[in-house]
């Protein structure tokens, strides 16, 4: 019989790197957002992960989206909810008023939009003062919403 030893262990602790990177049922960014964190970390983010990453207005109830934004940090806790978080939403590198983002994340639809739009969030304490028009005012992720 031959002695499995270091190459199993491995082989195992890489296949358990890998599903939770890529947001398993027990990682704390599925893409689903079902298990978003709910602890907040005032340090600023090495990156923001927007949940759920593309969202279609027609599907949620009143076509309001929730959106999470997710940080990753190098102090604990990672990942974590950015604070603070400043919300907006533009289309084709241009500001738009076709989508309304408020303070807790929660996109709609203005009357009348169509079309794909970026969400974005800017986490963290940057301090500036001009926000481009889709964030990049310190670390920003983005999500697609489409308005029907």
């Amino acid at each position: 019989m031959k002695p499995y030893g270091l190459p199993l262990f491995s082989l195992l602790l890489l296949a358990a790197a890998i599903t939770f990177a890529c947001g398993s049922p027990t990682s704390h960014i599925a893409p689903s957002c079902s298990s978003a964190p709910t602890a907040t970390n005032p340090s600023e983010p090495q990156a923001i992960l927007l949940c759920p990453a593309v969202a279609d207005a027609k599907d949620y109830p009143g076509g309001q989206v929730q959106f999470v934004s997710i940080g990753s940090f190098n102090t604990s806790p990672s990942p974590a909810l950015p604070k603070p978080v400043l919300w907006g939403a533009c289309q084709q590198n241009q500001s738009s008023t076709d989508v309304i983002v408020s303070a807790g994340g929660v996109a709609r639809c203005a009357s009348g939009a169509s079309g794909t739009y970026t969400v974005w969030a800017t986490g963290g304490p940057v301090l500036c003062n001009v926000v481009g028009p889709c964030g990049a005012c310190g670390r920003t992720g983005t999500a697609q919403l489409t308005c029907p």
